[in-house]
């Protein structure tokens, strides 16, 4: 006989919104008007004295991140073709990444004329290294890594580095998922060569549209500044390289507009000083529903390395070696109670969950173990509009209807 409790769990329904992000903080706002009252919005269109909005945001990101440079851009896609080729990829080159990504990511490397080559994916959800390795192993391999910290989870990037410097590949890091996550204490995309963060509405800061890069290295930053559309007028750069550094590569380097303006950078600024506080926010929600899933029947956990400091604004399990049926019928079943799963594994891409074989511009290559891991993929975002006992109810949700469609058909 079922339990009071058992009964609850199989009837209560969730009414909040997955979409639904925190307003805008009050500084921000504040910011933000005033820069539409005085009207220069343009980056580079600024009052004697008056530094401006983007080279403030620029200059407090980089300390934030302990880089001596940083650009603000118009999107993450953006940050991320602009450091491709910020450090030399040109048309028809080949660019290692991640077979587990989202779209932006190949895209962005499709963007500058090269072709995207996949490396699998693990039961982590992390790049797979010995794929990485072998695919090292030969000659004439790919010279440029763009390494996807896709949904949060970061690989063993000390291996990692270690793989690609032996081997002479420069990454670039997309920490879309990770600001404000580190490996071993060292912040999100302060390993490679570049690392690039996205400021879209579900990101961990929200500026609807927008994009930031930090690098060490003088002249990946000076292209970088260049190509973002400077013009030039780089000397109004402060986290930026000498002018010496400019003049190098003024004459040769292309303007491909997508420069971040003054009003996304003031509504930027005030989240950016709060993004830590916001990364314990989202990792006690990560943590609860995390908690409510453990040792269901059928449902596997991501575990998280004791090396890792995540950001979990969005969790992950997998539905190893489930049919279509069942899992479709999981996420209906779910959906039902108001509980919204993305499945990587579906046989036709769905709003953001595309995957490697979806991108037809590129050769998709044979990856049997990967498949496995996406067709088993679950994904489910986790606002901060969410309280905790938001996020123990829709654990409880997810669990039960696992369960369910597991006990009925466990194979």
């Amino acid at each position: 006989m079922q339990s009071d409790a058992d009964k609850r769990m199989m009837t209560e329904i969730f009414t909040g919104s997955f979409t639904q992000q925190e307003p805008i903080p009050e500084e921000a706002i504040e910011a933000a008007v005033e820069v539409m009252r005085h009207g220069r919005l343009h980056r580079y269109n600024v009052a004697e004295g008056e530094a401006g909005e983007v080279t403030l945001l620029e200059e407090e990101f980089a300390t934030q991140m302990g880089a001596p440079y940083a650009l603000a851009v118009a999107s993450g896609g953006y940050a991320l073709a602009t450091a491709l080729r910020a450090v030399g990829v040109k048309p028809g080159d080949k660019v290692l990444t991640n077979a587990f990504t989202l779209a932006p990511v190949p895209g962005s490397i499709a963007a500058v004329g090269a072709d995207p080559v996949y490396v699998g994916v693990t039961e982590a959800l992390t790049l797979d290294l010995e794929d990485l390795e072998r695919q090292l192993s030969v000659d004439g391999h790919p010279r440029v890594l763009m390494l996807s910290h896709m949904r949060g989870h970061l690989c063993d990037i000390d291996r990692l580095m270690a793989i690609c410097d032996a081997a002479g590949v420069t990454v670039i890091e997309d920490c879309a998922h990770t600001m404000g996550a580190r490996w071993n204490g060292v912040l999100s995309g302060r390993h490679g060569a570049v690392g690039c963060y996205s400021c879209q509405t579900y990101k961990h800061v929200n500026s609807g549209e927008g994009g930031l890069l930090v690098t060490s290295d003088p002249e990946i930053a000076a292209r970088a500044i260049m190509l973002s559309g400077s013009y030039m007028l780089y000397s109004r750069h402060r986290a930026a390289p000498g002018p010496e550094v400019f003049e190098r590569i003024k004459y040769e380097t292309p303007n491909i507009s997508g420069r971040m303006d003054n009003l996304r950078a003031a509504i930027l600024r005030p989240q950016l000083r709060d993004l830590d506080q916001q990364v314990q926010r989202w990792n006690a929600r990560y943590q609860r529903i995390e908690a409510g899933l453990r040792d269901t029947p059928g449902l596997m956990m991501v575990e998280r390395p004791a090396e890792e400091l995540y950001v979990g604004s969005s969790i992950q399990f997998l539905l190893l070696d489930w049919t279509d049926q069942n899992i479709t019928e999981v996420l209906n079943r779910c959906a039902a109670r108001g509980v919204e799963l993305k499945w990587f594994g579906a046989s036709e891409p769905v709003a953001f969950t595309s995957r490697y074989d979806s991108w037809r511009y590129a050769e998709a290559p044979v990856m049997p173990a990967s498949d496995r891991v996406l067709h088993g993929v679950i994904d489910m975002r986790v606002p901060l509009t969410f309280s905790l006992e938001d996020c123990a109810q829709i654990a409880r949700i997810i669990r039960a209807e696992v369960a369910a469609v597991f006990q009925a058909d466990p194979n």
